[in-house]
């Protein structure tokens, strides 16, 4: 029997939900063919057979929530003993059945903890009050912990009161009277929305927390007269059109910031704690920041300081339409050097943009707008651009963080320049 489990993916991924099922057991599966697909808070994956055989079993429904490491398909390859496609943990793991049920739900670690005194012939209540453990199945006790619930909160539906994987399942899914949300009493004429984080939602979370409680976040703001740019982008859209391309002015700031990277190599770098280093990195994978309905997405454009202005601008549009389809692969979304978040776009101007750990810097590109200003004693009309750069005050000073910003300026206001030097 061969076990197919969601398999670590990387990116800090540790749960998915099964969106739907390709296969019924009894089913023939050829090697490659997908069984399943998973919605993670970052992609949908399609998760192909690593044999050729029968489906034996679907441990789960579409809907149904599921972990890193646990069985989601059982397919019969006709090979003695039972392999999966993790198999770094076949020598630590077990297969185990839940108490009532007749199917496969998965593997637990093998444990080195000492077992307590059995309290079976005791309630639940009671096993709680004696012992301050609960009876609950191996696969529902790790379960709990990698949910982060606790255990001893949750009313046990199996015998003596025991704790099984459903009431686990049941217990983690917010408690809505609608589908998306529920209202609840407040006060008179107040009431409160409780509405679901989704998975995209968790993970922004905690990346923002991780974000600032790690990096020392320092902010430096200006503005650039885009005025030349404007205008130069004007002129070359239409023959962009001419050539299938999208130009926005969000694929010139790519250009400008990579011009700026390599002029001032730690703001395209990352710190490792432990070994109290800095990773200057020479290659420029800059992240671009997508607002979708599920939330915000970072796609990296791979090697930007290779491509040209119209390369870059459809590398945008690419990554842009796929992150709001959740359509990207998981290599798109990872080995970012620096982020540029354009809230311009909605029509913001100034902000503080939180860095994207590790990264070491992230600018804020704020919306172009008419301005007065003053240029050799006359007041002028310009087109003004808001710059704002959030950068990891450990590895950046102030000065340097200035000078990147002022570079960056200087490329926006002869955009010429920028094409000559990319």
């Amino acid at each position: 029997m061969f076990h197919v489990k969601f398999a670590d993916i990387g990116e800090g991924i540790h749960e998915g939900v099964l969106l739907k099922n390709f296969f019924e057991p009894g089913d023939s599966v050829s090697e490659g063919d997908t069984l399943f697909t998973l919605e993670t808070d970052k992609v949908n994956a399609e998760i192909p057979s690593p044999v050729t055989g029968k489906l034996a079993q679907n441990n789960y429904v579409a809907g149904d929530a599921v972990q890193v490491g646990q069985v989601i398909v059982v397919v019969d390859d006709g090979q003695p003993g039972v392999r999966s496609n993790m198999p770094d943990d076949s020598d630590q793991t077990e297969r185990v059945e839940e108490a009532g049920s007749t199917s496969v739900v998965g593997q637990i670690e093998v444990s080195s903890d000492v077992i307590e005194a059995s309290t079976e012939g005791n309630s639940a209540a009671e096993a709680n009050v004696t012992t301050g453990k609960v009876l609950a199945t191996p696969v529902a006790r790790k379960m709990a912990k990698d949910l982060g619930l606790d255990i001893t909160k949750i009313h046990g539906t199996g015998p003596q009161g025991r704790v099984m994987k459903s009431d686990i399942q049941k217990a983690s899914q917010p408690k809505t009277l609608e589908k998306d949300h529920v209202r609840e009493p407040y006060e008179e004429n107040h009431a409160i929305d409780r509405i679901p984080m989704t998975m995209l939602r968790k993970t922004i979370s905690k990346n923002m927390t991780l974000s600032k409680y790690t990096i020392p976040h320092t902010a430096v703001m200006d503005e650039a007269d885009a005025t030349d740019l404007v205008a130069f982008r004007s002129r070359v859209k239409e023959m962009a059109a001419e050539k299938g391309v999208k130009l926005t002015y969000l694929a010139f700031f790519v250009k400008a910031v990579v011009a700026g990277l390599k002029a001032f190599p730690y703001l395209n770098a990352s710190l490792d704690d432990e070994k109290d280093e800095i990773l200057l990195k020479r290659f420029y994978n800059i992240g671009i920041a997508v607002d979708t309905e599920d939330g915000l997405m970072v796609p990296v454009i791979r090697n930007a300081d290779r491509l040209s202005i119209f390369e870059v601008a459809e590398a945008i549009e690419d990554l842009s339409n796929r992150a709001r389809q959740k359509a990207l692969k998981l290599d798109e979304l990872s080995d970012g050097t620096f982020t540029i978040t354009n809230y311009g776009a909605v029509g913001a101007s100034f902000g503080v943009p939180i860095i994207k750990h590790p990264e070491a810097g992230i600018l804020g590109v704020g919306a172009i707008v008419k301005k007065p200003v003053v240029i050799e004693e006359e007041i002028v009309i310009r087109e003004i651009l808001p710059l704002s750069l959030s950068f990891d005050h450990r590895i950046i000073d102030g000065a340097d963080a200035g000078r990147f910003v002022a570079l960056v300026k200087s490329y926006v206001s002869n955009p010429e320049m920028l094409l000559l030097n990319s």
